[in-house]
């Protein structure tokens, strides 16, 4: 393949280029090379696949859903047509088949090269392949001549081995639908786990045929039957993601108990569990036929999921149940176990060997974590980098998930600026970092519904992708952003509904499919992040999650970007438009209070909404003001500045769960017109 040397520019992944190279690739992740080169591919209806791979079906189903996901991003009428490599657009091949069973030491490399004739894909298995046809797709857009992909040299490789995400399909149910099109967009953005949370206190989500009483009781009637879980694990693995189930034990068990109360350390009765939080039922360390019961299931679970790493959970155990047991006191003694962590650590230890008598590998949150557990299990650290350094220096595995919580709803920053080698691990030796295995965003389900999860996970799920793909020194935020925005559309292609399902929502909840004034407000409100929503009410199982706090996303990428202005505004750098598109948005939140309040009133579910749209008019009508004092090149007055400053205070208080983040932006505004 002609490469085109003279035109080609070499893509350093450094702070200094990387904005500007990126403004012809909206790539996410960015690979680990690019080499730019002239002209470009045309995508049409002449496009065709060679396939030389020695596979077992994967490479080729993946050519094939490419070329259908192609046809949907042009409008393109395509169909799969393979051809002579001499004569096909994309030429694909793989030297291997891959392993029968996904590795986690696999190789996923892939090498893509794209000149004006033709495209080469080469990889050494059938997950480069799938990994490089996700490039290409990401390449392919509407430019002057028609649909076209850069000619450009890409050599790529995952930094991580581990690039999941945990999917709680518990405390809410979360039917097949919601799973693959979920699993779709891991592969869109080349993450390679699914951790899958299949059982909590509110409910057991897996057929067990050995203990039917686990689902039949213990799920309402929503569980995935073992014929679909084997559905999933096959549509996985079509798409290079490997499934880790997590069965949650000691703790989180109650919906264990409803069948089969004599595994739990008190006496039942047991029911499904309704409400949030962390719940006392737990299994009884001290009973032989608990470990009994559990060989039976593990070993039929290490059955039905062919991975070699088995989920036991361990987390959060308050040991209530344990200390109210003389029998579990006797045997605390009788062990010389000094206290409950002791306790816990002999069930750990237990059950790890039971997972490793079906042959599978131990994976629990950091509570497990024990000087006398064995070094072939793997840390999963929620509580921080600490756990996760103090368990890579001790010898064992360790993936990070603290700062990837994406049902904490931070912005995509907060997730980007977290990395498994970075603060407290950044002391890790090159020896103790290759036990540091990458990480796993985090989802879980106390306030989501199949209708908007999708936006709870994405775009900003690609960040964490990138974070876990991409080179440690690929860093730049606003890159980031923009190029989170074209995936964002790039991922609704795929049938996730992040950016589709938004407005039904909002006219769900008005009544009416006249939503304009309401979207406004949405668009520059948050939802309270971590845990504050439980704080906040009385939430069960059954509230319904309707409200505008359901519908508005995590991150306000319209405040963000008014944020942008303002920096620059008060920095002396905004040009005039930037100051007019900055008021422009203050006019707009100004006057859309009038055209808002009937809507609100007009709604019991929005009516806890009109103190935040009186507030925006407010903020807005401030921000002018200071815009006006700036332009004039005058301070304020400071009985105006002191008057404006308190009032911006009140509105940092979330109301409705909500907050109104651009509050502290016109903050800035006023702050600036201090006397120089």
């Amino acid at each position: 393949m002609r490469l085109l040397s003279n035109a080609v520019a070499v893509l350093c992944l450094s702070f200094g280029t990387l904005a500007q190279t990126q403004t012809e690739l909206d790539l996410m992740p960015m690979p680990a090379s690019v080499q730019i080169g002239s002209g470009q591919l045309a995508v049409d209806q002449a496009f065709t696949v060679a396939l030389d791979c020695k596979d077992d079906g994967r490479a080729q189903r993946a050519a094939q859903r490419a070329v259908d996901r192609l046809s949907k991003q042009t409008g393109i009428p395509l169909t799969y047509k393979e051809a002579d490599a001499a004569q096909a657009k994309l030429a694909i091949r793989c030297e291997n088949s891959g392993e029968k069973i996904q590795k986690l030491e696999e190789d996923e490399s892939y090498k893509l090269e794209v000149t004006p004739t033709a495209a080469k894909l080469t990889a050494p298995n059938p997950l480069g392949v799938i990994h490089g046809l996700q490039t290409f797709l990401q390449l392919v857009k509407a430019r002057p001549e028609g649909f076209a992909a850069p000619a450009v040299v890409i050599d790529d490789k995952p930094r991580f081995p581990w690039r999941g995400t945990m999917l709680d399909v518990c405390r809410h149910w979360m039917p097949m639908e919601v799973v693959k099109r979920n699993i779709d967009g891991m592969e869109a953005v080349k993450m390679n786990v699914m951790h899958w949370h299949l059982s909590e206190d509110q409910g057991f989500r897996i057929e067990s045929k050995k203990f039917p009483k686990l689902h039949e009781m213990g799920s309402d009637g929503n569980y995935f039957t073992q014929a679909q879980a084997k559905e999933v694990l096959q549509y996985a693995r079509d798409r290079g993601i490997r499934v880790v189930p997590e069965f949650d034990m000691p703790g989180h068990t109650t919906a264990w108990f409803v069948g089969h109360p004599e595994l739990a350390a008190a006496p039942g009765p047991y029911q499904i569990e309704r409400k949030w939080g962390i719940f006392d039922p737990s299994m009884d360390p001290s009973n032989e036929e608990v470990y009994k019961f559990l060989d039976k299931f593990i070993g039929e679970m290490a059955e039905l999921f062919p991975d070699a790493f088995f989920h036991v959970g361990g987390d959060e155990v308050t040991g209530k149940p344990w200390d109210a047991n003389p029998k579990i006191q006797e045997f605390k003694r009788a062990h010389n176990l000094a206290d409950n962590h002791a306790l816990q650590a002999y069930f750990s230890e237990r059950v790890q060997k039971i997972v490793a008598k079906h042959k599978k590998i131990m994976v629990g949150w950091d509570e497990v974590l024990h000087p006398a557990s064995p070094k072939e299990i793997v840390i999963q650290s929620w509580r921080g980098q600490e756990s996760l350094a103090e368990a890579a220096t001790r010898g064992y595995r360790a993936i990070l998930s603290r700062g990837y919580y994406l049902d904490h709803q931070y912005p995509a920053s907060y997730h980007y600026a977290n990395d498994p080698l970075e603060n407290k691990a950044s002391g890790l030796t090159p020896d103790q970092q290759k036990f540091v295995l990458g990480g796993e965003s985090c989802m879980w389900a106390e306030y989501i519904t199949p209708m908007n999860i999708d936006s709870r996970i994405w775009p900003r799920n690609a960040v964490v992708a990138e974070r876990l793909w991409s080179p440690q020194n690929v860093k730049d935020v606003e890159s980031m952003y923009r190029r989170m925005a074209v995936t964002s559309k790039w991922l609704g292609w795929l049938g996730l509904n992040h950016e589709s399902g938004y407005e039904p929502m909002l006219a769900r909840a008005a009544g009416t499919p006249n939503v304009a004034s309401l979207k406004v407000l949405a668009d520059v409100v948050e939802p309270v992040k971590e845990y504050s929503r439980e704080q906040a009410r009385g939430y069960t199982q059954f509230t319904p999650l309707n409200r505008l706090i359901d519908a508005a996303r995590p991150e306000s990428i319209t405040a963000r970007e008014f944020g942008v202005l303002v920096d620059k505004i008060v920095a002396g750098q905004a040009n005039p438009e930037e100051k007019m598109a900055a008021r422009h948005s203050l006019l707009m939140w100004r006057e859309n209070d009038k055209a808002l309040q009937p809507v609100l009133q007009n709604s019991f579910i929005l009516k806890e909404n009109a103190q935040h749209s009186q507030a925006l008019a407010v903020v807005a009508t401030v921000g002018l003001q200071a815009l006006d004092y700036l332009d004039k090149g005058g301070a304020a007055p400071a009985m105006w500045r002191n008057d404006q400053i308190a009032y911006l205070e009140t509105v940092k208080a979330p109301k409705a769960e909500l907050l109104l983040v651009v509050a502290p932006h016109v903050r800035k505004l006023v702050d600036k017109t201090t006397a120089q």
